[in-house]
């Protein structure tokens, strides 16, 4: 873990109050794992206190990325935020995802992502394209609605298979990723069982880990908790998990296997 004064190469809006921020960072970018994640302190005085957890979304070079939506005092404080101004992040921080290594016997990867829960995925995407170009990979991605998309093009470009969810219809299937998942598996064709990847809200994982343990295929989830200390300390973002334990989502995720935990 490394604390460093990051300066903001850009921060832009790219879908109603969803903003994308580049920051230079050049020591996090080298160590940074898809699914890891960075402690933004957003001020510098003491209104908001905690510091702010985003995944890592992107890494060229010395280059990191985030993508954030504004839901509090301190993404509105970070929406305002200009090139040139400094930040004093921690990272990178937590357990990321555990990519199949090139003797598995996964043949397909499926990408569920949630509205800004994509942020991690991408980054992840990307990695498996680099260390397992076999690897089919396919991108459900759910939003409310046709503007609150994200990313659809940056996997497009990767050579993913892309299919997008709206809950009100304006674009692609009508109804939750979590339903497009459910959708897709019966007609996919896999011969062996896909490795499943999902980000998004905590209802979302729970529909997506059920789905999992009917079609009995590997998970993965990345957790969206409010996180305090961000390095295991204050026990604050703990989660229950199988054997009566607890799991700290900073420190021993934010990725977990589905049937880990307790939902």
């Amino acid at each position: 873990m490394l604390e460093v004064n990051a300066t903001i190469l850009g921060n832009e809006e790219i879908a109603p109050e969803r903003y994308k921020m580049a920051l230079s960072a050049p020591q996090i970018a080298r160590q940074a794992q898809p699914g890891q994640f960075i402690h933004v302190r957003v001020s510098d005085g003491y209104n908001p206190l905690l510091r702010r957890p985003f995944s890592v979304h992107h890494v060229k070079g010395q280059t990191i990325e985030l993508i954030y939506k504004i839901v509090g005092k301190g993404t509105e404080i970070l929406s305002g935020k200009n090139e040139g101004e400094s930040l004093d992040i921690l990272g990178p921080l937590g357990v990321g995802y555990r990519l199949p290594s090139a003797t598995s016997e996964i043949s397909d990867i499926i990408l569920v992502a949630g509205g800004t829960g994509v942020a991690s995925l991408l980054f992840l995407a990307e990695s498996i394209s680099v260390s397992n170009p076999e690897l089919s990979i396919t991108v459900l991605i759910g939003a409310k609605n046709r503007e609150e998309l994200l990313c659809e093009g940056d996997f497009r470009r990767l050579g993913c298979r892309v299919e997008v969810a709206t809950e009100d219809g304006t674009r692609g299937y009508e109804g939750l990723a979590s339903d497009l998942l459910q959708k897709f598996l019966p007609i996919s064709g896999h011969s062996s069982k896909p490795l499943v990847f999902a980000c998004g809200p905590s209802e979302m994982l729970k529909r997506i880990r059920r789905i999992s343990q009917k079609h009995r295929f590997p998970c993965q989830v990345s957790l969206e908790e409010h996180l305090a200390c961000g390095v295991g300390a204050c026990l604050g973002c703990v989660v229950k998990a199988k054997g009566y334990t607890y799991r700290r989502v900073c420190k021993d995720g934010p990725v977990f296997d589905a049937g880990e935990l307790m939902w």
